[in-house]
């Protein structure tokens, strides 16, 4: 004789078999007991709670509780995600005043102020920094994370990509939840565009267009702790997009303030320089204000490529001709040359900036129409 029982699916597990299928239970097998359900049931409602570590005293870090969760996807979101304190502050980032003071008061003074953030005056729940590739978006995020010491979730759309089904939404889910234990959180996601397009595209795949819904949900819950006036378990939302055009409306209007972030101006060309080479010794002759000057129109990244390049024009004229067991014999002080207006000027040659001037026309048309900084 066979008893007929129907499979519940587990959280964050494959399939057991088709939906709805019955699967035989032999007569020696027993039906779960009352405390083995209550057992479960407990554990479904431990969920997300604070355990200690074992050990740990009062007021060290608790352990996020996984239960009902794949223990897979919550191991890698704990060691591949969560990154507390970046120690990137903000004088480490050139120039951008205009995006650090919008930062401070979107996301860092709320925590230190919260008496006043209230009410109308509730801190925005999402914020979206706009700009060309290479202009130090993702530094500005861990210089937030780091002036709020709050935790920093550096998310991308690998990291919530699963060739499962349906485990890209509870990756979601679980990231979101996660934020909200590890609260006070700054959740970075960078190349959102990539995560959250339009939807209704005739090439939208049905699990891209879960995994947006998921996003979008879990995005409109998180400005809930903050509006009930406690900044301790502050979740800030922090994106990040180089195609702001192909992001889909509804997110659009969750991340409630859209800050540009610009290629950098002549003082700000001419402080990258100083931080890129602070470590290198320079010529007398070189004058890095009109270096500056020679490279309007290069982004950050492009800045620091021209450094590196440079620095390495002196080693490749002193290793020129030399055979390998020659170049291993030179001691660190033979290759410790200064870098000369020629390195820059050679360098300059090799290295064009990355941003045309139509890009930047499209990114300040997109500004004026949907900007809110």
């Amino acid at each position: 004789m066979e008893i007929w029982a129907f499979w519940k699916e587990s959280p964050g597990l494959p399939p057991r078999g088709p939906v709805g299928r019955a699967h035989p239970i032999s007569k020696s097998e027993k039906p779960a007991s009352s405390r083995e359900r209550e057992s479960r049931a407990k554990g479904r409602e431990d969920k997300g709670k604070k355990i200690p570590q074992e050990g740990a005293g009062d007021g060290e870090i608790q352990k996020f509780d996984g239960a009902g969760y794949d223990k897979d996807l919550v191991e890698a979101l704990e060691r591949d995600i969560v990154s507390r304190n970046p120690s990137i502050h903000w004088d480490d980032i050139a120039d951008l005043e205009e995006a650090k003071k919008l930062l401070r008061e979107a996301v860092v003074l709320p925590m230190w102020m919260p008496d006043f953030f209230k009410g109308i005056r509730r801190p925005w729940k999402g914020v979206l920094m706009v700009g060309p590739p290479g202009t130090g978006k993702t530094m500005l995020a861990k210089a937030v994370a780091t002036e709020c010491g709050t935790t920093f979730f550096n998310v991308s759309s690998s990291t919530l990509t699963s060739k499962y089904r349906g485990e890209s939404e509870k990756l979601v889910r679980l990231l979101f939840e996660m934020a909200r234990f590890y609260a006070p959180t700054t959740i970075f996601i960078d190349e959102i565009d990539s995560i959250c397009s339009r939807r209704g595209t005739s090439d939208e795949h049905e699990a891209s267009r879960r995994v947006k819904s998921e996003l979008l949900v879990q995005m409109d819950g998180v400005g809930g702790a903050l509006e009930n006036d406690d900044p301790s378990k502050m979740v800030m939302v922090l994106a990040a997009t180089n195609f702001p055009w192909d992001i889909d409306e509804a997110l659009r209007r969750r991340l409630e303030k859209r800050i540009y972030i610009p290629l950098p101006t002549a003082k700000g060309r001419a402080e990258l320089l100083k931080i890129n080479l602070r470590e290198v010794e320079m010529d007398p002759d070189i004058h890095l204000e009109e270096i500056a000057e020679k490279i309007e129109g290069y982004s950050g990244a492009d800045i620091t490529n021209v450094c590196r390049d440079a620095s390495l024009m002196a080693m490749r004229r002193r290793i020129n001709g030399l055979t390998p067991e020659e170049i291993r014999a030179l001691s660190k002080e033979e290759l410790q040359m200064p870098v000369t207006k020629g390195d820059f000027e050679l360098a300059l040659k090799k290295i064009s900036k990355s941003v045309s001037a139509a890009d930047l026309e499209k990114y300040e048309k997109w500004m004026a129409e949907f900007g809110s900084a």
